[in-house]
């Protein structure tokens, strides 16, 4: 049985955004900042290429990044879109009630009262006040999907607009249990009795 406590051997860092400058170096779109420092190994897109960060500026909220071997805005540019992730070796210690996403996603999501399942965590999502819990409903879980890229009328699929955002407070959050593969929410709270 897989240990969801434990980080895994490599954490998501963010995503690479839109170049800065002229020097090769980048915004990081959904970025978590204690795991772009300086001198820091990262894993860069599927293919899992190392590189090392020697410049961080910017902000937390906007954090900019240049990676070893990148000098050039074209290299910069040939990054967008790919996947950073750094070691867990490198990862801070996380206090009383803080989670890894890996932690949370896939836990199944049920009420307090009445123990009435809601559905799976599908995200875990940074917003400005407060992480939230992306929950794709029970019901649209186990809906057929359209196909991908296609609606029914040929038209690009939508986006699921029927998702529960559950924010990470402790008066929304009853239990955390990573092992157990499971969260309790006080549905009443994040008036939920129609979810």
């Amino acid at each position: 049985m897989t240990d969801f406590s434990a980080p895994p051997e490599r954490i998501f860092a963010g995503t690479v955004g839109k170049g800065h400058g002229l020097d090769g170096s980048f915004y990081v779109v959904s970025a978590v900042p204690d795991l772009l420092v300086k001198g820091a190994e990262l894993w860069v897109g599927a293919e899992a290429e190392v590189r090392t960060i020697d410049r961080r500026a910017g902000t937390d909220e906007k954090p900019i990044v240049r990676l070893s071997g990148s000098r050039s805005r074209n290299d910069a540019d040939s990054f967008r879109g790919l996947t950073l992730q750094a070691s867990n070796a490198g990862a801070p210690e996380l206090g009383e009630g803080e989670y890894w996403a890996h932690q949370v996603v896939g836990c199944v999501v049920t009420a307090k009262v009445g123990g009435r399942t809601l559905g799976e965590v599908v995200e875990m999502m940074a917003l400005p006040s407060c992480e939230v819990l992306v929950v794709r409903k029970a019901a649209a879980a186990a809906a057929p999907e359209p196909d991908a890229g296609e609606g029914g009328d040929g038209a690009p699929a939508k986006e699921r607009r029927d998702d529960l955002l559950i924010p990470m407070v402790k008066d929304a959050i009853v239990e955390i249990d990573p092992a157990g593969r499971r969260i309790v929410v006080d549905a009443e709270f994040l008036a939920l009795d129609d979810a």
